[in-house]
């Protein structure tokens, strides 16, 4: 403890008295206000759960839709149902050590991994529509498989890969642990498999293209959510944002597109090259649009996904600049894959298409909640539906968030 200074001013009591009940005043404001609201990124006190990507009010609204025969939820049902995910025959195939080098050279164990992870959530939401326990036994077999088995990822995609199977594991897993009438016994072990193999090789983020780092976050974020681990949560928003602003542009961004520090982009041709050498910016262009638009609709798909997650979570990214940049990447990249000529400023007047099924969140809490008027990302999404699965981390979204009101 510090001393005071021996010549210290005195005050008179009048004054201390007004001092102290300055004081008083303001500690009665702190404790009847509470602390200072949390930002809008911020993990919530109180985790809800079943509440990565999708929530049990939209699993009701699902279950509901199917079992009246609704289009199109039925004949997205029926797909998912006859999809190899749904399988209650599959085997895992778990590794203890998952290798995954660039364009899946080497591959092992990577294909098993992640389509393990999406037939175990395949079978959760097949448990919560059908009450057939037969599939939530399925799904933690699948579980289970791999938690005991996985000690790491490894080679140069070991992040990518680790991003896109977790992404998948804890949607399941919060369907399972929160809504399955049965027992599932290793549950606390297949989160210690979340924190201590997948958690350390995403949360610090990643400085290549940005479906990278988005789809780390996303999976970051899941996990954080079924830990009910506020720091992870939050340090994986905070790159998430960054990342986000970094990968789509807006004209209110400025001449050149926002930038992630740690990469240094400080220069606009460095930025120029970032941008698979694209050297106009428009509203809605994205970071990897030059590149194709396949890479594209992986990070748009996890912005809709964090956005979605927090949202159920209590804190509404939609209507920040996430929504903003969300929606209009979703119209820019739709425009293109519905057919309209490629100007000669865009890409050297030639893009790759491929999207991928990856509109219906964003559409739904956008369009649908929010009242934007998306009228090629509307038209795309009316046809390609149902929407299926990528394969990676993306599945069957016409289901779970087609036209959902909850």
């Amino acid at each position: 403890m510090s001393h005071a200074p021996a010549r210290r001013p005195r005050r008179s009591r009048l004054t201390l008295l007004a001092g102290g009940a300055a004081a008083t005043a303001a500690l009665v404001a702190g404790l009847l206000t509470g602390p200072a609201a949390p930002r809008a990124d911020a993990a919530p006190a109180t985790f809800v759960h079943p509440g990565v990507t999708v929530s049990q009010g939209q699993l009701d609204f699902a279950r509901s839709k199917v079992n009246s025969g609704a289009q199109p939820w039925k004949l997205a049902f029926d797909r998912m149902m006859a999809s190899k995910y749904a399988d209650l025959n599959r085997t895992p195939r778990p590794r203890a050590v998952v290798e995954c080098g660039s364009y899946s050279n080497p591959n092992y164990g990577c294909t098993d991994e992640r389509e393990d992870a999406i037939a175990a959530y395949t079978h959760a939401l097949a448990w919560y529509i059908t009450r057939d326990d037969r599939h939530a036994r399925k799904a933690i077999e699948l579980m289970d498989a791999w938690s005991a088995v996985i000690r790491d990822h490894t080679n140069s995609n070991a992040p990518l890969q680790t991003g896109w199977a977790g992404s998948s594991w804890p949607k399941a897993a919060e369907i399972i642990k929160y809504t399955y009438t049965g027992t599932w016994a290793n549950s606390g072990r297949f989160g210690t498999m979340l924190r201590d193999v997948y958690l350390p090789e995403i949360i610090n983020g990643s400085n290549s293209n940005g479906n990278w780092e988005l789809s780390m976050m996303e999976a970051a974020l899941g996990i954080s959510v079924f830990l009910e681990d506020r720091t992870s949560y939050d340090k994986a928003m905070a790159k998430f944002r960054t990342r986000a602003a970094a990968f789509v542009y807006l004209e209110s961004d400025g001449a050149l597109p926002k930038t992630v520090p740690s990469q240094n982009l400080n220069t606009r041709e460095k930025i120029v090259n970032y941008w698979q050498g694209q050297s106009t910016f428009v509203t809605g262009l994205t970071q990897e649009t030059c590149r194709d638009l396949t890479h594209t609709g992986y990070g748009i798909s996890a912005i809709a996904h964090v956005a979605e997650t927090s949202r159920i979570q209590g804190q509404d990214l939609y209507g920040t600049d996430v929504g903003e940049r969300l929606r209009h990447a979703l119209g820019f990249q739709a425009k293109y894959e519905m057919g309209t000529a490629v100007p000669s400023w865009l890409c050297g007047g030639s893009l790759h298409l491929g999207l991928g099924p990856v509109t219906e969140v964003g559409y739904n809490a956008l369009h649908n909640r929010l009242g934007h008027a998306m009228t090629n990302t509307q038209a795309l999404t009316e046809r390609n539906r149902p929407s299926g699965t990528n394969n990676l981390f993306v599945a069957w979204e016409t289901l779970t968030h087609g036209d959902n009101p909850a």
